[in-house]
């Protein structure tokens, strides 16, 4: 995958812009006490959709829309927030919107997307089987009008995604080393892609949950790894099969990947709650758990931490704050 130049992505903030504001960036005090650094947040569970997704969207489909002429459907695979994201772009332009998710899925993000006018499928038992459901859907000739598949990495969004990174890396002091977490890929591809355009040498550290740790381990072996999904509280991280691209831009680009726990994720969504009082949805807390592991590396240097998203179900998060899991 080949990464956009910052004047592509200063191109690509100006479409995004027109949907939503730039996200801040803060850094807590507490939070900083807790970590025993300076910890500059990027938030972009302020997004209009609560996560960072619905950039890439924005350019994903407006580029399906400017190149298929007659679109009238997109069709996704989502564990929530990219089906948000595209939801709420196809709402935009005009389009109707299809998402697959997986059995059991959470019951406030399938809400979410269905208020954006989503038509919301339910097959597959783990997102990775949802998603070859949906390519076959956008795939069918049997359906009447054009369909596109808005893929869950692709250059588009690897693009939107390098819009916040952009104002990021430009909007905070020189950092040492941000934390992504890593679902699909796009974001730590997109935090590459701004690093290397500005020509900084910040180190990105990448984060997944240990009970998904197919991203490490792939990682680690220097080749794709297929490894089953067992994330009990980070549905964003559960990732059985690596994209090969999104692997690719990893290995070049990334000093490593950190592996936290069910517990540390949950751990550390609390720390967000009590230290800056916003809510972390698991995938964007295990950045934050990501930087309490490594605590004992920071040695005092400012550090980024990618805020990924707020959206978490009630339930689960009452649970969170009780320390009940």
């Amino acid at each position: 995958m080949q990464l956009p130049t910052l004047a592509e992505i200063e191109s690509a903030q100006k479409i995004v812009y027109s949907a939503m504001p730039p996200t801040p960036q803060y850094t807590w005090p507490l939070l900083n006490q807790r970590l025993g650094t300076e910890a500059w947040v990027k938030h972009e569970n302020h997004s209009p959709v609560g996560a960072f997704k619905l950039r890439g969207a924005l350019l994903y489909v407006r580029s399906l829309k400017e190149t298929k002429p007659g679109l009238e459907t997109v069709v996704a695979a989502t564990r929530g927030n990219h089906g948000q994201g595209v939801g709420m772009a196809a709402r935009l332009m005009g389009l109707r919107a299809v998402i697959v998710v997986p059995f059991g899925n959470s019951k406030e993000k399938n809400l979410a997307m269905r208020a954006q006018g989503v038509e919301l499928i339910e097959h597959g038992e783990d997102f990775q089987e949802s998603l070859e459901y949906a390519r076959q859907l956008a795939h069918d000739p049997s359906h009447s009008g054009t369909h596109a598949f808005v893929e869950s990495i692709h250059p588009k969004l690897v693009l939107g995604t390098a819009t916040y990174a952009l104002e990021f890396l430009r909007g905070t002091p020189s950092l040492s080393t941000v934390y992504v977490p890593i679902g699909m890929g796009s974001s730590i591809c997109g935090v590459s892609a701004a690093r290397n355009a500005l020509g900084l040498d910040t180190e990105i550290v990448g984060v997944v949950a240990a009970a998904s740790p197919s991203h490490s381990v792939s990682f680690r072996e220097r080749r794709v790894v297929e490894v089953p999904s067992a994330t009990q509280i980070a549905d964003g991280l559960a990732c059985r099969l690596p994209n090969p691209e999104a692997m690719e831009v990893i290995w070049q680009n990334v000093s490593r990947v950190v592996e936290v726990s069910d517990a540390e994720i949950a751990s550390a969504m609390r720390a967000v709650y009590a230290d800056t009082h916003n809510i972390a949805e698991g995938a964007a807390a295990a950045a934050v758990a990501g930087a309490f592991k490594e605590k004992h590396l920071l040695n005092g240097k400012p550090i980024g931490i990618i805020l990924t998203g707020g959206n978490v179900d009630r339930d689960l998060y009452t649970r969170v704050l009780k320390e009940a899991l």
